[in-house]
């Protein structure tokens, strides 16, 4: 018999860690436990092992500029993409950056749009903070949009790291969001950013011009 929403909801808590060692500490990190989890049943499970992949929590921003109908999106090459789906290697995405020990999620933001795309942002629209693989790493996305304009556009972007390849471009809302259905766009991050822009476009902010001077 099915449980109900309401008794998984109410349900069980009581997790219990009976061995935890880190086994890769490189710039990823990966951890093994062996813990014991509450049932719905009310029962204890069965000791097992699990791996988590931690890395962090990251912060992701969608410019937008609802007055000419564009969304800012960048372009760059992932190896993990590239052993999947050599095609897709080049991925079109969202501006993301790892969120380092004492930092905001706001703060992240704004560097890595002023790094990656050369924006300077305003206002900033917090989505939400979703889990992307909860069955293998700890990480959060923090999901933000920000307002923009032309006169946002402060340098031309492009990534600070040795290593980063940037292509930073305008795309019309429609033409993203074609892409996405046309598995263009595949980046699970920035697919959720263009469904919430396509979701709330009429109701959402329009940028300030910057101050003179």
């Amino acid at each position: 018999m099915a449980s109900t929403t309401r008794e998984c909801a109410d349900g069980p808590r009581k997790v219990i860690v009976e061995a935890h060692e880190r086994i890769l500490d490189d710039i990823f990190r990966v951890d093994r436990a062996v813990v014991r989890y509450e049932k719905l049943d009310g029962t204890l499970s069965e000791p097992m092992t699990r791996l988590v992949f931690e890395r962090g929590d990251s912060v992701t921003v969608l410019p937008y500029d609802r007055r000419r109908c564009k969304v800012v999106l960048i372009r760059q090459f992932r190896y993990p993409v590239y052993v999947r789906d050599p095609e897709q290697a080049w991925l079109w995405e969202a501006i993301a950056g790892a969120q380092e020990e004492g930092e905001d999620a706001e703060t992240v933001a704004r560097r890595e749009a002023m790094e990656e795309a050369g924006y300077t942002l305003g206002r900033l629209v917090h989505v939400g903070t979703v889990y992307p693989s909860p069955g293998g790493t700890s990480e959060r996305i923090h999901l933000f949009i920000a307002p923009v304009l032309p006169s946002l556009r402060r340098q031309p972007g492009g990534g600070v790291d040795p290593g980063e390849d940037i292509c930073v471009a305008e795309f019309d809302l429609e033409q993203a969001l074609a892409w996405m259905r046309e598995g263009r766009i595949v980046d699970a991050k920035t697919i959720l950013l263009l469904q919430y822009l396509a979701m709330n476009w009429d109701s959402l902010p329009d940028a300030e011009p910057p101050p003179p001077g």
